[in-house]
């Protein structure tokens, strides 16, 4: 590395770097960016986990017909997926599901909870469950709009 000083301004003169593409998520070169990442931030927040969290709806002869895949740390719940059978839905079982996991966040000291979700899925769904949009992203994708949304958990 060379410090070079043109007009009493500091210019440093980096070594050239070469930019590839690596589209395979669990790669050797991807975990090591995981790894380095986690350590920088065990450098500021400390030790954390994050804990699987999955509900599923069966019916009575345990065909699967719904369910919500979440993680839980840092005190968040974050709602990652939440499907329910299309001829279930409008009958509360995903109302159920987002509760329930909730609660089982509220044991594991969640104070709160974040989802992500599209205009074309349920947006309202959320908010009329106490969720408030905290941000949008228009054409994302084309046509439609990406909510995030939050909410703070209360003990029942």
């Amino acid at each position: 590395m060379h410090l070079n000083i043109n007009n009493g301004v500091k210019k440093i003169q980096m070594p050239e770097y070469k930019i590839s593409i690596d589209n395979q998520s669990d790669s050797k070169s991807c975990n090591f960016i995981d790894k380095q990442l986690h350590e920088f931030n065990l450098g500021k927040i400390g030790d954390y986990q994050y804990t699987p969290l999955c509900l599923l709806l069966h019916d009575l002869e345990q065909k699967l017909m719904g369910g919500l895949d979440a993680f839980m740390g840092l005190g968040w719940l974050h709602i990652g997926k939440l499907w329910i059978a299309e001829e279930l839905r409008g009958y509360g079982y995903g109302k159920a599901l987002v509760l329930a996991a909730e609660q089982e966040a509220i044991k594991h000291g969640c104070l709160n909870a974040y989802v992500f979700t599209y205009s074309f899925q349920s947006p309202d769904f959320y908010k009329h469950l106490g969720y408030e949009v905290f941000g949008e992203l228009e054409n994302f994708p084309p046509g439609y709009c990406r909510y995030f949304l939050k909410k703070r958990l209360e003990v029942v």
